[in-house]
This record gives structure tokens, C-alpha cells and sequence, in this order.
């Protein structure tokens, strides 16, 4: 078990279970979601399989929905579904992480746990000074920080922004990326190399041809996965095609040839979008015990409010997703466990033409709906989900440009509003499934077998429960299989 601190410095006992309380009778709780139990969620942090449990931390700032000091939460499962609480694994309690433990990753060797992460320390003058740190942790969960950081300060030409330290094994030995900003305020990905885990060389910058006005790359994942190599990021400040409806930052990824080591040049160019949803960030990867690629992301976004403010919390984790590559593409599936939570099962084959079809068994909350296209002639399919007479949020297909688009202008109470209502994706050969998980204030949408995926919030009232298929401009035969999902 976990010795580490079981509740916030600064606070007493019974003022945090007071605070707990607060928030767990707060609206819009999720249901089977990975929230915090207080205050703000980002990262997901340290993610691995390790002594028979999956082990995932989170960024946490305990005390409100704010961006404040910064820990990390432990969690760990057998089955990904189902989550053991274990406190706090890492907090901010040395001069080099006094002002936050930041994220980073983890990685196994000999027994035990390296989780490596940066620390966020601010002088008297409020400068900011990042360092990578590591902590270890053993077969027990005692978790023992190292006293001194493992790479004190960024390099020559790098300013303060250096962080999110991600590990894995290389060809010769082990190679750390991370996230940072040049002095000419771009971004790029570092790295450097070690024989331990412990002792760090500087290898310099890694090249890509890439091109983006970006000015940091954040929460940097590097992987290889059937023969590629695959670097995700998350680059603020990119370039958007629609400003008024795109992200304020987003997470993406490049995929090449794997990284040559030796010259640290990755020939990836094209970027892609991971999550083409409102609230998808910082995502983290890690291989298990059967040789899959597990993906967390943040659902929400930096510098966004959100409705749950008011209530003292904020944000949650995406559910667990497995990574594969099809057509030299990432494609994203919910993992198989996500069947655990499946109960009651409703079936239906419908026609639909230029009509709407609706049927008190396929509402709900808290669900798993599964809709696959027998026959579409429709110019427009739409499915309108957590519905009542005055919110939905619609989920489009048009077949004339094979363009996907999910629409929350009407989804509850509004948020983000300056970056628009409607995010949407081409498909390359037309709509042939969807897969949507709907939790109390969340909607996760997997179109055809992972081609695309859409993350979002929403905030309706308890009444949002109904679900609408309408065809228009022609008809759609469909089954549809919806589970309700234990809570």
C-alpha cells in the first residue's frame, strides 16, 4: 500500500472530507469516469502495468478548480475499469518541486518503478526554475523521492518551459523526450540518454521536418508500433484551419519511420489530430502485460472554465483506449474491458426515411450505444443524444462530403463559447459505425472502428435522456445495440 501522504499539507482531516463532500454531491459527477475527489484533474502521469496492477497517477491541485500547486494522485486497477484509491503518490514537498510536481512518466527496472517527472520551483522574484526529477517506487507502493534532480535546469538555448519527461528503452540504453521552448519561442522535443535511469546525457534536439509556428510542444509521447515511429505532442499555439471552432490547444501526432537514434531525426511530416472532440489533452501512453498500447487523455482543456467550477472541481480522464495503426494511421478503440460494464442489452434493426425514430429504450445517462450502418442512401444522418425539449447534442453525417460533425450549441450549460459549438472530421469511405459512451457529463464517440474519435463535456439537465435517428434527403437502415453501463 501507498505510504505516501493521504491528504493535502494545509489542510485538516475534517475540513478536507468536508471539501470531498461538497464535491461528491456536486451536479454532473461522473459515474465511471476516473474524476478527482476534490479540486482540479489534468495530466494522466506514470502510467504502467507494474506488480500485477495497472498503476495511473493524475495532476491534481486539491483545493479548487484552479491550475494551483500541483501533485500527483495514485490510482490502481486489475482491469482498468475498476480503480483503487491510493492517495497521494508524489507531492510538492522538496525546494526543486515546491511550487508543483508537473507531469512526466514512468518506466520498470529491476523490481521497481522509476517515475519520472518535473519539478516546478519559483524563486522570491516569482522566475520560474524546471528540473526532471524521479522518484521510485517499490513492490510494497513505498515511494521514495531522489534528493536532487536528475537534470537541474534546462539547456543552453531552452527557456523555462521544459517538461513532461516521457522514458522508454532504446537500442542503447534508455532515452528520455520532453517537451520545451527555444529562446526564439518555438517549440521543440529534447533528449537525452542514460545507462541506469539515473545519470542523464544531453543528445540535443530531435530534428523533424515538420514545420509549425507552435511556440511549446507539450507532453511529448514517443513509441514505435508496427514498424513506425510514432511522436505525439500537444503544440500550443499551432495554426488552425477554422479559428471559430477549433481548440485553444489540441493533441496530435506525427508518424514516420522510427526515430534513428544515432542522428535523433525523425522523418515524420504529417500531422494529425488524435481527438478531433472539444475536450481532449495531454495524452499519455504505455505498453501492458499483453503487449498493448493504452492511452489516457485529459478531458478538458488549459485556460478553459468549466460549469463544475462553481461546485469546487473540475475535469476527468478519458477512458482507457487501445492504440493500434491501420493504413498508417493511429486508430483509437475503447479497450475490451469496457464490456465489464455492460448490463442490460437492447437490440433493434430500424428503417428510417426522411423520418425521425425514437424508443424509450435506448435513453438514458449513463450508456454504451452501438450503431452500425446496414444500408445509407440518407444525404444527412443525425442521431440527437441526452435530449429534452430544450438540449440535445447531434451527431451528423452528411454522405455528400462524407463529413462527420458533432454540434453541442444546444448540449446544457454553454462554456467555451469563444471556440465555437461544432468540431467534424472526413471519413474516407463513409459512415459505417458508431460506438458512443455516454456517462453524466461526457460523451466519447468512436467512428468506424477508431478512423475517428470525438471527446467532449456536456452539462444538460437530469431530464437530457432521450435519443433521436433521423434520416433525411433519402433513408438509413440500422441495428443498433445499446447496453446500460453500471454505476
Amino acid at each position: 500500500m501507498n505510504t505516501a501522504h493521504t491528504k493535502p499539507d494545509g489542510i485538516s482531516e475534517e475540513e478536507y472530507l468536508e471539501l470531498a463532500k461538497k464535491v461528491q454531491n456536486s451536479p454532473w459527477r461522473q459515474s465511471y469516469h476516473i474524476q478527482p475527489v476534490t479540486g482540479l484533474l489534468n495530466d494522466p502521469n506514470g502510467l504502467a502495468w507494474y506488480n500485477g496492477f495497472y498503476h495511473l497517477f493524475y495532476q491534481w491541485f486539491p483545493f479548487g478548480p484552479v491550475h494551483g500547486t500541483k501533485y500527483w494522485y495514485h490510482l490502481r486497477s486489475k482491469d482498468l475499469i475498476f480503480w483503487e484509491d491510493l492517495g497521494i503518490g508524489l507531492a510538492p514537498d522538496q525546494n526543486f518541486d515546491s511550487h508543483g510536481v508537473y507531469s512526466g512518466s514512468s518506466m520498470k527496472k529491476d523490481g521497481l518503478l522509476y517515475l519520472f517527472y518535473t519539478g516546478n520551483h519559483r524563486d522570491d522574484n516569482w522566475v520560474r526554475h524546471s528540473s526532471q526529477c524521479l522518484a521510485v517506487m517499490d513492490e510494497e507502493g513505498r515511494i521514495q523521492k531522489e534528493t536532487t534532480p536528475l537534470i537541474p535546469k534546462p539547456p543552453d538555448g531552452i527557456t523555462e518551459h521544459f517538461r513532461d519527461p516521457k522514458v522508454w528503452k532504446g537500442e542503447n540504453g534508455y532515452l528520455m523526450i520532453t517537451g520545451a521552448q527555444k529562446i526564439s519561442q518555438t517549440g521543440t522535443a529534447l533528449i537525452y540518454q542514460s545507462a541506469d535511469l539515473k545519470r542523464w546525457e544531453y543528445r540535443g534536439e530531435l530534428s523533424v521536418p515538420w514545420k509549425t509556428k507552435a511556440f511549446m510542444w507539450e507532453c511529448p509521447d514517443y513509441f514505435e508500433a508496427d514498424g513506425y515511429g510514432i511522436l505525439m505532442m500537444c503544440p500550443q499555439g499551432l495554426e488552425t484551419e477554422e479559428s471559430g471552432n477549433s481548440n485553444i490547444y489540441e493533441a496530435g501526432y506525427l508518424i514516420g519511420n522510427p526515430m534513428n537514434e544515432d542522428t535523433l531525426t525523425f522523418d515524420g511530416n504529417q500531422y494529425e489530430k488524435l481527438d478531433y472532440g472539444f475536450d481532449f489533452y495531454a495524452p499519455q501512453t504505455f505498453l501492458d502485460h499483453l503487449g498493448r498500447r493504452i492511452l489516457f487523455g485529459w478531458m478538458g482543456l488549459p485556460e478553459i472554465s468549466y460549469p463544475t467550477d462553481r461546485y469546487g472541481w473540475a475535469h476527468c480522464l478519458t477512458i482507457p483506449r487501445e492504440l493500434t495503426i491501420a493504413d498508417g494511421r493511429i486508430r483509437l478503440n475503447p479497450v475490451k474491458e469496457m464490456e465489464l460494464l455492460r448490463s442490460e442489452l437492447v437490440c433493434e434493426t430500424i428503417f428510417i426515411d426522411e423520418e425521425s425514430y425514437r424508443d424509450v429504450r435506448f435513453y438514458g445517462r449513463h450508456y454504451e450505444l452501438m450503431v452500425q450502418l446496414i444500408k445509407q442512401n440518407a444525404g444527412i444522418f443525425e442521431i440527437s443524444v441526452r435530449q429534452n425539449k430544450q438540449e440535445q447534442t447531434v451527431i451528423r453525417y452528411s454522405s455528400k462530403d462524407q463529413m462527420i460533425c458533432v454540434d453541442r450549441s444546444a448540449s446544457g450549460e454553454a462554456f467555451a463559447k469563444d471556440y465555437g459549438s461544432l468540431r467534424k472530421a472526413g471519413l474516407k469511405s463513409g459512415l459505417k459505425e458508431l460506438r458512443i459512451f455516454s456517462d453524466e457529463s461526457s460523451l466519447e464517440i468512436f467512428v468506424n472502428q477508431g478512423e475517428v474519435c470525438f471527446s467532449l463535456r456536456i452539462f444538460p439537465q437530469e431530464s437530457g435522456i432521450e435519443t433521436v435517428f433521423t434520416a433525411r434527403e433519402g433513408s438509413v437502415k440500422a441495428a443498433i445495440q445499446k447496453w446500460n453501463l453500471k454505476v
